[in-house]
Formats: structure tokens, sequence, C-alpha cells
């Protein structure tokens, strides 16, 4: 398998070269597939040879492995993003010059590797404090005691109920990095609330974790008011997630040349992507080109989970493959922003990011009167005085408030908080029907959730996604419709508080402490 020199360069870790006893040490780390480690074929620091008996090789399974060690075992399975030590003794480098590397390196299936960095030993001073950690353990109670008494040290502070955690700590293995403790933010329910999605069907409790006074009592009132009018009717009509890598040529016209062989080789690339995760399919991509650059959007598709590292790493190999097979790129980036992860943006309103859901209802004339004091009317008007000012502000939502709801459930049910940069956008849509009736949608363009993975697996967080029968395979699109239901209802409850001027009294009443 071909690695272009790109992407062997991001194998070290530059800033890990540090002086350890009468030597050095440098990290690697696992950056592109999992791979056997076979033998150390050569290894050089500034055109100077290191003799094999001064090398070893640790990995968090494994300490000090010689290269003959190496070369007659059946290899170091190496798994994507793990590291391994290299450690030279009786070798004086100086600090703060720039070291100049050579190791050449046998990998299975990657076949041979030549890695050329340059680093510099960074000297620690006596101001700077190193963070408790173990590589091979950093959850094990003694190495988070350590931390803690940093804590208490370095803050003057004793946070009690912060270390009083009674989470299971290997059960956030992958989760957190120097853990010592956990935030306990309230936890309340409102509904249930009725939805009538393809995939959510019923009534269901809704949790939402949040500490602003008002918010859980006005996305009840909201549901009370959908389900005496049949509930909320749901539909995911897309269903992407987006990496973006860019490439450099000399000049535009070399781009356009590379955006049109991209077009011809789809089919190929496609292979090479799809074969990093069975859960991964690439739909496709689009293409941007601008200056010298090619910008390229990969579309896939992710199943349950949210999926930004599974596509990450796709795009990684697929884009290896792009580099092996067309000459004339000067400079590649795995990312180019365009992909827009944790910021909102216009072109995920339009190409869609994680799920793009609707949520929709309509409400009789009556029951705004009379539980809400509005006519329909009055709610129409508003929406569309609102998109006016949306307009002026410049944003990426019609709404009110999708935020709120979307980030309480999105921190009870363990999904990724940043996330709601994305998820917040919404198009909010208003009408009064024949009938005098209101009928109100949003649509969600950029919903990223998942039910399996990540925070999703964390013990309070999974106890929410049960409540809503949202755990493991085939739950995610059951989830978006919930949550667009969710925001609905939010929508609904603060159009009729601002038109019937019972916001503000609201919260003087029950959002203050």
């Amino acid at each position: 398998m071909f690695v272009p020199d790109l992407m062997v360069k991001q194998i070290y870790t530059i800033g890990s070269l540090r002086k350890s006893g009468d030597g050095f040490v440098f990290k690697l780390k696992n950056r592109l597939k999992e791979s056997s480690l076979r033998r150390i074929i050569s290894l050089s620091i500034n055109n100077q040879s290191i003799s094999p008996e001064k090398i070893s090789i640790s990995t968090a399974e494994l300490d000090n492995i010689t290269p003959a060690e190496l070369q007659n075992s059946d290899g170091i399975t190496i798994s994507l993003g793990a590291e391994v030590i290299i450690s030279i003794d009786d070798f004086d480098l100086a600090p703060n010059d720039t070291h100049h590397i050579s190791m050449r390196m046998e990998f299975k299936p990657l076949g041979e590797i030549h890695l050329k960095v340059k680093d510099a030993i960074k000297q620690t001073t006596t101001l700077e404090r190193e963070l408790p950690r173990n590589a091979k353990n950093d959850l094990e109670p003694n190495i988070i005691k350590q931390r803690q008494d940093m804590v208490r040290d370095f803050c003057k502070s004793s946070p009690g109920t912060l270390f009083d955690y009674t989470l299971k700590t290997q059960s956030i293995k992958g989760n957190i990095e120097h853990f010592v403790g956990a935030a306990q933010v309230p936890v309340g329910i409102a509904g249930p609330l009725t939805v009538n999605g393809e995939h959510a069907k019923g009534q269901y409790l809704i949790p939402m974790a949040t500490t602003e006074g008002t918010l859980v009592a006005s996305y009840n009132r909201g549901m009370k008011l959908l389900n005496r009018n049949g509930g909320v009717t749901a539909t995911v009509v897309e269903d992407l997630m987006q990496r973006a890598p860019v490439f450099v040529f000399n000049d535009a016209r070399q781009a356009r040349d590379f955006a049109m062989w991209i077009d011809q080789h789809f089919e190929q690339i496609k292979q090479q992507a799809d074969d990093t995760d069975p859960h991964v399919s690439l739909i496709y991509i689009d293409t941007m080109l601008s200056n010298k650059f090619a910008y390229l959007r990969f579309n896939f598709s992710t199943g349950d989970a949210a999926g930004q590292n599974m596509v990450g790493r796709a795009t990684f190999v697929a884009c290896s493959w792009v580099l092996a097979q067309y000459k004339g790129v000067a400079n590649f980036f795995l990312e180019s922003n365009i992909a827009t992860d944790k910021k909102s943006s216009q072109i995920n309103i339009m190409r869609t990011r994680g799920k793009r859901v609707t949520a929709e209802a309509t409400i009789k004339r009556d029951d705004l009167r009379n539980l809400m004091r509005v006519e329909p009317e009055q709610i129409d008007f508003h929406a569309r005085v609102s998109a006016v000012g949306s307009f002026l502000a410049g944003t990426t939502n019609t709404g009110l408030h999708s935020a709120n709801g979307i980030a309480a459930m999105f921190i009870a049910t363990g999904q990724d908080v940043a996330n709601v940069a994305e998820s917040s956008a919404a198009i909010l849509y208003s009408e009064v029907d024949k009938n005098g009736d209101l009928y109100l949608s949003v649509t969600i363009p950029a919903l990223i959730v998942a039910t399996c993975g990540g925070g999703t697996g964390l013990s309070t967080q999974r106890e929410c996604l049960d409540m809503l029968d949202c755990v493991g395979a085939d739950k995610a699109r059951k989830l978006a419709e919930i949550i667009a239901s969710v925001v609905l209802a939010g929508e609904i409850s603060l159009a009729c508080a601002i038109s019937s001027l019972d916001w503000v009294p609201s919260h003087e009443e029950y959002g203050r402490n």
C-alpha cells in the first residue's frame, strides 16, 4: 500500500522530542489505519546512524521492545490512534536546536515507510507543571487522586462535590482526558409528547438537562398544546456527514483539471472510503474551486453514529489513494473548514449536515385562544416580522430558540454538545389556513445526533436515551424526529409568550433564584 509523503509526516508527533536519562525519546501516532509494526530498518539523527542496540519501542501494552525482538516476533499491532514511544539510550542532543530525524520502518499492510521530520527538544522551566498522567491507565484511582491534589494545591480550593462522583471510571475511557470529577446538571422531564414520525411513533417523556429556569416548563406547555392537536408529524428527509479536504495547486487551471479527474474517478474513491468501515458509505463529492485551491466536500452516510471521526478516517484513506494516483498536488489538508464542523453555516442549510428533519403541526384557533391567549394571526405576523429581523442580523435561524431544546436534550442524552453550533440552525414557517387554524413547521437542516458511540454509552446519558427507546442501532433517525418535535414545542410556546406579552413575567416568576 503506497502512503504519500504528506501522510507519512503525520505519523510523527511534533513537539514530542524530549531528553530521557542519558538519551532521548519521541512519539509516533498511528493516523493512517490499523497496522502491524514488523521492523525498524534504520534510524538516524542529524545524519548520524543510531545503533539498534540503543533503540527500544514501547506501547500502551508493551515496554522496551528491542528492534531484534521486534523482528523475531509477529510484529506489534498498532491500532488507529495508538501511540508508539521510541527511546534512544546513550545519545546526547542539544536543547532548542532543530534536529533532523530519519526513520525507516516496515508495517503490514502499509509496507515500508520512510519518515523524515524536524523537531526540537523543548526545555521545561521550573514554572511549568506537568499534569499527572499514566500512559497505560489514566483512569486508575491513584492518578485521579494526584490530579485532584494538584487542583487543591494549585487553585487553593477543594471542590468536594465535583470530586464525589458515582460513575464508573472505566466506562468513560475514550470520553475524557485528565479526569478529576463529574459535573452534575439538573434533568427535568417534559411531556409526554406525541410524535407521528416514520421512526418515532407514540408518546415520549422528554429528558432535558439545563440550568435555565422556565425552560422545561415552557417546552412542557408547548407539548400540551401540540398534543391537543394530534401531536407532531416529523420527517427525516436527508442524512449526511461531511469531511472537506483541500488540494493546493500551482495555478487555477491545475485545480480545475484535478476537479474533473475527481468526477471521473468517483467510484474508485468511493471504494477506498467505504472499505474503512462497514457503516460508512460515500454518497457524493461536492467540488468548489477558488484561486488555486480545489475544495472537496465528501458527503457520507454513517448509520447510527454521528460519524465525524468515521468520515475523517474514510476521507483520509481516500485522499491517500488520490495523492498516490494524481501527480502535481503542491499541498494538501484533510479539513478546509468547508465541512463547517462545530460551526453554523449557510452551506449546511443548503446541503445538509447530519439529519435534515422537519417537524410540523396544525393548531386549532380555539386552542390558541383558550390556552395561550393569542390569535393565529398574531403568531403568523410575528413570524414574518422576526424573519426580517433574522435577515438583518445575518443569522442561520428564522425561529426563536431551537438551541434551548437541542442543547438540553444533547446534554441529557450524551450528544456532542458543541454540535449545537450546527444543529441549532432552523427554518421556521407558519401560515393561517382556510379554517383559521395555524400551520407551523420547523426544518432543522443540520441535526447531528447519535444513539451509539461517544457519550451515549455513559450511565445517566444512556438511561435518558433508554427513556426514549433510542439506545443502539437503528435508532438515530428516531431520536432526530423526537428532538425536532421538541424544538417545535419550544417554538410555539415562546411565540405565544411573546405575542401575549407573557414572556418577561414568566421568567420573573419561574426563572429566578
